[in-house]
C-alpha cells in the first residue's frame, strides 16, 4: 500500500484541524465563562472573513497581517454585542442562560447573514494572495505556505490566550468568574466587565478564525451555520469551557476526517464529526479534556 497519499491527507487534516480549533476556542471561552451558547459564532467568523477580504482588496494588506486589524475590529464589535444584547442574558439564572442565549444568538445569526447579503451580495469571494498555491515539499508531501501559516497563527493565538488566562490579573479574573461568579464578585472582581472582556475576546478569536478561513476557503454570507456546527462539535469533543482542549480536539477532528476518507469515502467525511460527537456524549459526557 502506498502510504504517501495517506500521509498527505493527514497533513491536510492537521491544517484543517487547526482551523477547527481556532474556530471553536472563542465559543468555548464564552460558554465556559458566561454559560452563554452563542450560535451566532459562525456568523462572526464570516464577518472576520469579509473584513480580511476587504482589507486585502482595498488596501493590499496581506491577510495574515490584516489579523492585527480584524482582531481588534471584532473585539470592539463583541463589546457592542455584549452590552447591546447578551448583558441581559447574564443577569438570569445559569440554567436559563443557555435557552435565552440560543434564542438571541439565533436571531443575531439571521440578522448578520441578511446584512452581509445586502452589503456584499450572496456571491462567494476568495482571498488570493501572490503566494497562493505555492509551498514546499518534504519527501513527496506538499506543505502549502498559506496552510502552514494558518496553522502557525492559530496555534500562536491559542497559546497566547492560554498565557493571558493563566499569567495576567485580567485572565485570572476571567477564570475565577467562570468557576464561581458570586465568589469572584465578593473578592472585588467586576463580574460584568469580566463577562464583557471574555465575550469580546471570543468574538475577536472568531474574527481571526474568519481571516484564516478566508485564505483557505471561499467566503459567503451562508458559511456561518456550517462553522457554528463544526465549532459546537469540537467544543463538545473537548469539553465545555476547555480552551486548550478545544484546539487539540479541533486538530483531532481534522485528522479523523482525513483518515475517514480511506474507510468510508469522501461523501461520508462530514458524518465522522457527528459520530464522534455522539460517542463522546455517551462515553465521556464531560469531553475528552474536561473534568467531572
Amino acid at each position: 500500500m502506498n502510504l504517501e497519499p495517506v500521509a498527505q491527507n493527514l497533513v491536510f487534516g492537521l491544517f484543517v484541524g487547526g482551523l477547527y480549533g481556532i474556530a471553536a476556542v472563542g465559543l468555548s471561552l464564552v460558554f465556559g465563562v458566561q454559560k452563554v451558547l452563542n450560535v451566532a459564532h459562525g456568523s462572526l467568523i464570516m464577518l472576520g472573513g469579509y473584513a480580511s477580504f476587504w482589507i486585502f482588496t482595498w488596501y493590499g494588506i496581506d491577510p495574515f497581517l490584516a489579523i492585527a486589524i480584524t482582531g481588534p475590529l471584532l473585539f470592539a464589535f463583541g463589546l457592542v454585542l455584549y452590552f447591546g444584547l447578551f448583558r441581559f442574558v447574564t443577569r438570569l439564572r445559569e440554567e436559563e442562560r443557555i435557552k435565552n442565549s440560543l434564542l438571541i444568538s439565533f436571531g443575531l445569526t439571521l440578522v448578520l447573514e441578511n446584512v452581509a447579503i445586502q452589503l456584499w451580495t450572496a456571491d462567494e469571494r476568495a482571498i488570493t494572495t501572490s503566494y497562493a498555491g505555492e509551498g514546499t515539499t518534504i519527501g513527496d508531501i506538499a506543505f502549502p505556505y498559506t496552510r502552514v501559516a494558518g496553522l502557525i497563527v492559530a496555534a500562536i493565538c491559542v497559546f497566547a490566550l492560554h498565557a493571558f488566562l493563566t499569567r495576567t490579573f485580567a485572565g485570572k479574573a476571567i477564570r475565577a468568574t467562570s468557576e464561581d461568579w458570586e465568589a469572584a464578585s465578593l473578592m472585588g472582581i467586576n463580574v460584568q466587565r469580566t463577562y464583557a472582556v471574555a465575550f469580546a475576546i471570543g468574538t475577536a478569536l472568531a474574527g481571526i478564525a474568519g481571516a484564516l478561513v478566508g485564505v483557505s476557503y471561499l467566503i459567503a454570507p451562508s458559511i456561518g451555520l456550517a462553522w457554528t456546527l463544526k465549532a459546537l462539535v469540537v467544543v463538545v469533543l473537548a469539553g465545555m469551557g476547555s480552551i486548550m482542549g478545544a484546539f487539540f480536539a479541533g486538530v483531532l477532528l481534522g485528522l479523523a476526517e482525513a483518515l475517514s476518507i480511506y474507510v468510508f469515502g469522501t461523501s461520508y467525511r462530514e458524518v465522522v464529526g457527528l459520530v464522534l460527537f455522539v460517542l463522546v456524549l455517551l462515553v465521556r459526557p464531560q469531553g475528552l479534556f474536561g473534568r467531572r
